[in-house]
């Protein structure tokens, strides 16, 4: 008879027919604060494009922190270039134009936000 021998680890596992698989879970801080859209986008690119990253970060207890940190210097530069481009191409006047000013705005955002998202979201 063969005896097995249980290792025991801070991953918890579950037992699944014939196979223990461990339950991978995503630890949140003590001030945690649902993650962003940008956060989130980062999730899916780490898990779909970078899978040992994802799960090297998701193991050592990185990741939650890894994401946090990208929401907010995403949201921080998507501010300071809506800035400086409206800097650069002043909205029309709300007031009087506001669908002017909306389709203004929208498309300042999507530049910015083209740009911010290939340089900090999608970055190796």
């Amino acid at each position: 008879m063969k005896k097995e021998t249980i290792v025991r680890t801070a991953i918890p596992y579950a037992q699944v027919g014939d196979y223990q698989l461990p339950l991978l879970i995503l630890p949140q801080t003590d001030d945690a604060e649902p993650l962003g859209k940008y956060g989130r986008m980062r999730l899916a690119y780490l898990k779909n494009q970078r899978p040992v990253l994802y799960n090297q970060m998701l193991l050592n207890g990185t990741l939650w922190p890894h994401l946090q940190d990208v929401q907010k210097t995403a949201c921080a530069w998507l501010e300071r270039t809506m800035n400086a481009l409206l800097d650069n191409y002043p909205a029309p006047d709300k007031a009087h134009a506001q669908l002017l000013w909306v389709a203004h705005m929208n498309g300042l955002k999507a530049q910015a936000e083209e740009v911010m998202v290939r340089e900090i979201v999608y970055a190796e």
